[in-house]
Order: C-alpha cells, then structure tokens, then sequence
C-alpha cells in the first residue's frame, strides 16, 4: 500500500540531521509516498524549501510558528513571500496562536497570523494552523479574515465537537496525528466518526508526538503507518481504502504536486 502520506513533519530539525537519508527510506519502505515538510520560522522554512528541491518525496510548507512569532524582522514579511512562491511550495505555515505557552506577546502572534493569512490569500495557497490553548480567539480572526480558496488544514487537531464543528464549516481539513493512538485518547477516537471522510488527513508532527509504539522516541514519517491503521480501527474501515482516500483528500488540499514530481 505505497499511498501514505505524512501532511505535516518537521524533516528540516537538527534532529535528523544525522540519518535523513535513512529516515527517507523507512518512510518509503512503510508506504509513504510524500512529505510535507512545515517550516516554523524564515530559516526553517529555507530549509524546507531546499529539502524539498533536494528530495523529490519531500513538499514544503513556509510559515512562522507563533513561538517564533515575537522574533521576526522588519522585512519578514518580504522574505516569506518570496519563498512562497517557490514551486515546492504548497501551503503556508505553520502559523497559528498558542496560549499554553506563551512564548511570544498574544498581541504579535495575532498580528504575525494575520499577515500570514493575508499572505496565502494573495498567493493562493492553503493555511496550515497551529491552535493551542487558542481556539476562540483563533476562530475569530479566521471568520474576520478572508481565507484562501484551497482554505486549509487544522493541523495536529485536538479539541471538542464544537471546535470540530466550528473548523469544518469553515471549510478546513482536519489532521489527526500520534496522540489517536495513545491508550487514554478516547475523546479524540470519538470524534473521528464526526469528520467527514473526505475531510480527513493524518500526519506525524516528526520529531513529535511518536504513536504509541514508539512513544519514548524521535517520531519520523515512516510512522505514520501507525497512525493510519489506529484511525481504520476506530472507524471500523478497511485500511487500504481509507488511505486511498486519505490520498485523495490530500493532493486534493495541496495539489496533485504532493505526489507528482
């Protein structure tokens, strides 16, 4: 079943700067055709951008996380546009607001994530969103921005129904990660019969967030396997066709370039 894709790693983290070669190959020995590769701030997404000329399982995804989001310079703006616009790239992100930690004032991450909105507006490039301890106030500005055609993806999802519900009619994808597997998840296996089949997209967060067989480790694409076979399980549904349809959810949300190059 050579159909997996991994919607959202972070292959470009010092963690694998030693054996990328051999985490790319256990991925494509575990079925995984592509990666999308999420930068976090301008030198990450430089370097996704230069894995994914590099590998041609690798896309990349340009963005600044709302941790880096108190560090941008004045012509940050200039510079994610510009890599943006190059053809590996597919979305934009990873942006977002994350109230857990705090790590830049509430204020600029708001700020730095509408700009980044606006951004894929203008490019025409889906949103790849990162909400932690933040949904209210991320909802609100989705609905006070105008949003992208190809709208986007509510990365790594964890919430209630009525932020499931909320992100849907929005019209974002939902990606499900590691944690689906984790014994006490019971509350996010639950929601899984409540997102439309061709709205769902699994993903690892690499180096975070290993499934539970390997919960203790660095998490890579490969991975992603288990992740696939939990939610079939869940859902009582055949695994190869829900990674068929996975597949088609995700060239459908990032265009068929994920998978054609």
């Amino acid at each position: 079943m050579k159909i997996l894709i991994d919607t959202h790693a972070h292959l470009d983290f010092p963690q694998y700067s030693k054996d990328l070669e051999q985490v790319l190959f256990r991925a494509e020995e575990a079925g995984v055709v592509a990666v999308l590769n999420a930068g976090t701030d301008l030198r990450s997404s430089q370097r996704s951008v230069d894995l994914s000329i590099c590998y041609s399982a690798i896309s990349a995804s340009v963005g600044v996380h709302p941790h880096g989001a108190a560090k941008v310079s004045g012509d940050w703006r200039v510079q994610l546009e510009k890599l943006a616009m190059q053809e590996t790239v597919l979305a934009i992100g990873e942006m977002g607001l994350d109230f857990y930690r705090n790590l830049s004032p509430r204020e600029t991450q708001e700020q730095v994530f509408r700009e980044q909105i606006r951004l894929a507006v203008k490019v025409g490039k889906p949103l790849i969103i990162h909400s932690r301890e933040a949904n209210a106030d991320t909802l609100r500005i989705l609905k006070e921005e105008e949003l992208p055609g190809p709208v986007g993806v509510m990365h790594c999802f964890s919430g209630d129904r009525g932020w499931l519900d909320a992100c849907l009619e929005l019209g974002f994808y939902i990606s499900i990660a590691g944690p689906v597997t984790y014994p006490r998840s019971h509350d996010l296996r639950d929601l899984l019969r409540f997102i439309p089949e061709d709205r769902l997209l699994l993903e690892t967060d690499a180096p975070y967030l290993s499934p539970q067989a390997f919960r203790s480790e660095r998490n890579e694409p490969a991975y992603v396997k288990l992740t696939y076979d939990r939610v079939a399980l869940a859902l009582d549904s055949d695994p190869e066709q829900l990674a068929k349809q996975l597949y088609l959810n995700a060239i459908r949300l990032f265009s068929d370039r994920l998978v054609d190059r």
